[in-house]
């Protein structure tokens, strides 16, 4: 008997993929939580029915959420990660020498925890001494740590659940406070086929508080519609000013010195919702 796990990523659509192994189920107390072993993206994370992330291709999602904004920065020392409990964020960031300490605060610690057991590659670094793994709301986090941040990176689930509050204007204005006078921040915005509304909210939110915002994509195949969007917004830098020949080359598989202002250049329809 063959097993398949599908994501109704909409009333209409979904993606499916084979199984070869549950390895756990558990309801937190936040949310619904799967890893499974699937024959096509390796050990996958579901959260709430939804794609977090797959072994095959994590990488994608994880670089293009640190690098930009970490070489769009002068000199980042301090950086905090919203979310991102599995982990793979605080690898890439750690990829930074200038880092010094690297604080992830997310809600629920079963994700972190479970991480850790069956998504080592992922979840390797979160035991380094230059980082900081909290368990605790985001929202109260970034509230109560103003000016302490020179990047602050939101790696959030789609906005449902205990993620709502991440996506809203007042979530942003707190980010502007918890940074530091040359600060940027980053986070994921869904994707322009089926979330239009959301970017398009987002984006106006932020330009309310932000001088320098920017949108830029990456191609995630298990993410909704394969294309996805994060958006940038920094207190004085601008992503589209960085000399990318003074960018090094990391250990990445997605991100590169060539695809930083790259990947800032939308497709038309999406550039149509950003303006």
């Amino acid at each position: 008997m063959e097993l398949w796990y599908t994501e109704k990523q909409t009333d209409n659509f979904g993606i499916t993929a084979k199984i070869t192994e549950t390895l756990i189920t558990e309801k937190t107390d936040f949310q619904d939580l799967a890893i499974i072993d699937t024959v096509e993206f390796g050990r996958m994370l579901v959260l709430d029915g939804m794609v977090m992330t797959t072994v095959k291709d994590e990488f994608v999602y994880h670089e293009m959420v640190a690098h930009p904004a970490l070489f769009t920065h002068p000199n980042p020392k301090h950086v905090l990660i919203v979310g991102g409990g599995d982990g793979g964020v605080v690898r890439e960031v750690l990829k930074h020498k200038s880092v010094e300490k690297a604080v992830l605060v997310d809600i629920d610690g079963k994700v972190i925890e479970y991480s850790k057991k069956f998504l080592p590659s992922i979840a390797g670094e979160l035991d380094n001494p230059r980082v900081e793994v909290i368990v605790n709301d985001g929202y109260m986090h970034i509230h109560d740590h103003k000016n302490s941040y020179d990047v602050i990176m939101v790696d959030s689930t789609e906005p449902v659940g205990p993620a709502v509050e991440l996506f809203t204007k007042g979530f942003y204005q707190g980010i502007y406070d918890a940074l530091k006078e040359d600060g940027i921040f980053v986070a994921q915005t869904d994707n322009p086929w089926f979330k239009a509304d959301l970017i398009q909210s987002v984006n106006r939110d932020v330009r309310e508080i932000f001088p320098i915002v920017r949108v830029y994509c990456a191609n995630i195949p298990t993410y909704p519609s394969g294309l996805w969007t994060f958006t940038m917004g920094s207190k004085q830098a601008d992503p589209l000013a960085v000399d990318e020949t003074a960018i090094p080359e990391l250990d990445t598989k997605y991100y590169s010195p060539r695809l930083h202002k790259a990947a800032f250049v939308l497709p038309k329809f999406v550039e149509e919702l950003c303006k």
